[in-house]
């Protein structure tokens, strides 16, 4: 009996003969278009890919990355017992975000003392945890009143683990204001960094933050050549304040935004390494690893269905980790519904312990080392964020391309792309564009209303607008608006729009079509109840005219519509039907459907938005 590996008894797996098996299954179709993906940046995703050398880059250190929870209840107790709640039940950093920074969202502390802040931090023991401050254009006055706070308390500058946050740029992109010109704002960072490292500070004092990119509706590569730009503009002003750039790039930190889709989350936080690594090198300083921070993403999240931001949150919490994240702050999954209560903020802590304690995701300084399909997108990545940061540098820096308005340029035309992706569902939401919940229960928030907008201090005394701020709005917000119209609509009538399933021939002619439809008029709030289907077009006008409803769809197979649509529609409009869609692509009835009272199609790919703003709009009419 011959005693070999069964390995050996098979042809060796290639390329070519993987490909040979791939094209008899495509038939004919177009291998680029079905299996080739591209992300915002143009980078191409493969199918498959070889195994690869890893590439040896600077990683966190060992062991687990740190789960920070936010801090932005504006009750000095009730923050308090929060943050308290989370540092017991598993988080070992904080996140403190002041009143009128971005990232706040109408709350956030209103410490204004150090007294006051102290209660705030009620119970807190700094040196047993991490600290970072975000407070946008309160950052010199926030930083300030840690800098009393912990002279207050008797603790070690020395013994703490604390990012200050201060980030006029990152202001500025948000915003539009720095307060002062950045020539007088730059002596003035060089100055707190002097003064804290004279009472033995040692971490960060500033920070490149990539949030208002990201919530804009930047690509990966642009967010990363924002933070690298604005990282190294604060390089530039702590070496001219008279900081070896030693020290400057150990005062840096970055935050990165974390997003649900794992492999480029991954890479663009491998990649941020590769960049930051770079510019050490081009200083003459040898690489060592940066302090990154992640936040999971402002714009992914959703109103509707707000459970999904679970799933979405974890996967990205977990992508930053194996990226090589320092510390990861995941957003509760009620953020963008009001202040998250503490069941939320206790999810949001969990699902990060999980992926640490039960998952092991950390065990490994960097998992995706040497794989193909991570070590091509990092590396293709970080190629096209260093030549978007040179685009900035050539315009001047950072500061001078946010006040020419050149870097929201950009992105705008970014978000658009977004924008019309969202649309047509080209760009996916769960719970949102795609499988909404219509008979969702509300979830419950604190009971605090959004705190009155007042003027923010900036970084310096005068109030100059030196840029075009930019936008900060989330994916779903359209067609969160069309669900608020329906659920306005079922308020003052007692039920929902509705469509008419007009399923014609066999179920399984029309049941694929029919769940498509009913799934995509959902996402407007739009009902559009089941049935058996109807064996001709009478019949289906007859149960038409019985269901009250005003809009109905066609729904079957190609072969059916061929035969009987135009006949359907006909007797659709006959029975009262003032508008009429069909369940997929017309082809050559195109014409014909629409002299029968076809109004409009629907497909995967079309601009289902659009669509569903009309159909509301005509549902109202009745």
């Amino acid at each position: 009996m011959e005693d070999r590996p069964l390995a050996d008894l098979f042809e060796p797996a290639t390329r070519e003969r993987w490909r040979g098996l791939v094209d008899g299954v495509l038939k004919g179709a177009d291998f680029e278009k079905r299996l080739v993906a591209k992300t915002a940046d143009g980078i191409r995703i493969e199918p498959l890919y070889e195994p690869a050398d890893p590439v040896p880059q600077p990683m966190r250190a060992p062991g687990p990355w740190r789960i920070s929870q936010r801090v932005d209840h504006p009750d000095a107790v009730t923050a308090a017992a929060l943050a308290l709640a989370d540092l017991e039940g598993g988080a070992d950093a904080l996140t403190l975000v002041f009143a009128g920074a971005p990232a706040a969202r109408g709350y956030g502390l209103t410490a204004a003392s150090a007294e006051e802040l102290d209660a705030t931090l009620s119970g807190v023991m700094l040196p047993l945890i991490a600290l970072r401050l975000d407070a946008g254009g309160r950052g010199l006055e926030a930083a300030a009143l840690l800098k009393a706070l912990v002279e207050r308390r008797g603790d070690r500058f020395a013994e703490l683990e604390i990012d200050l946050g201060i980030d006029p740029i990152g202001t500025l992109a948000a915003t539009g204001s720095l307060g002062a010109v950045w020539d007088e704002i730059t002596p003035r960072l060089a100055r707190t960094l002097a003064e804290f490292d004279a009472v033995g500070f040692t971490g960060r004092a500033l920070l490149a933050d990539g949030r208002p990119y990201h919530a804009a509706g930047a690509s990966e590569a642009t967010e990363l050549a924002a933070v690298l730009a604005t990282a190294v503009a604060y390089l530039r002003a702590l070496e001219a304040g008279g900081h070896d750039l030693a020290r400057a790039r150990d005062a840096i930190g970055i935050l990165l935004v974390a997003d649900s889709d794992e492999f480029l989350t991954i890479a663009k936080f491998r990649a941020m390494r590769r960049l930051w690594a770079r510019v050490e090198a081009a200083c003459g300083l040898d690489p060592k690893p940066l302090r990154l921070h992640a936040e999971t993403a402002w714009r992914t999240m959703t109103r509707r269905d707000p459970f999904v931001n679970i799933l979405r949150a974890t996967m990205a919490a977990g992508s930053a980790g194996l990226g090589g994240a320092d510390s990861v702050t995941a957003l509760p999954y009620t953020q963008a519904l009001g202040l998250p209560d503490a069941f939320a903020r206790r999810v949001a802590r969990n699902s990060q312990i999980v992926l640490i304690e039960e998952s092991s995701l950390a065990k490994v300084a960097d998992p995706a080392a040497g794989a193909g399909g991570f070590e091509s997108l990092t590396a293709e990545l970080t190629g096209a964020a260093w030549e978007a940061f040179q685009g900035i540098e050539r315009e001047g820096g950072i500061v001078a391309s946010l006040s020419l308005a050149k870097l929201q340029r950009r992105i705008e035309d970014m978000r658009a792309t977004r924008t019309r992706n969202v649309a047509t569902r080209r760009e996916a939401l769960t719970g949102a564009t795609e499988f909404p919940f219509l008979a969702e229960k509300p979830v419950t928030v604190l009971d605090l209303a959004p705190l009155p907008a007042t003027a923010v201090p900036g970084f310096g005394p005068g109030s100059a607008v030196a840029s075009e701020a930019l936008p900060s709005g989330r994916l779903a917000e359209p067609f969160e608006e069309l669900r608020d119209a329906s659920d306005a609509y079922q308020a003052r009538t007692g039920r929902r729009p509705s469509v008419f399933l007009a399923n014609l021939g066999p179920i399984p002619a029309f049941n694929a079509r029919a769940t498509f439809a009913a799934n995509a008029f959902a996402a407007g709030g739009l009902e559009a109840p089941g049935n058996e289907g109807f064996a001709d077009p009478e019949a289906l006008a007859r149960a038409f005219a019985e269901s009250g409803a005003a809009l109905a769809c066609l729904c079957s197979s190609d072969a059916i519509y061929e035969s009987q649509a135009v006949a359907a529609a006909e007797a659709l409009a006959k029975a009262g039907a003032g508008t009429i869609y069909l369940a997929g692509k017309p082809g050559d009835l195109a014409e014909p459907l629409k002299a029968a009272g076809v109004h409009g199609f629907l497909y995967a790919g079309c601009d289902l938005l659009a669509l569903l703003k009309d159909a509301l709009i005509r549902a109202a009419k009745g």
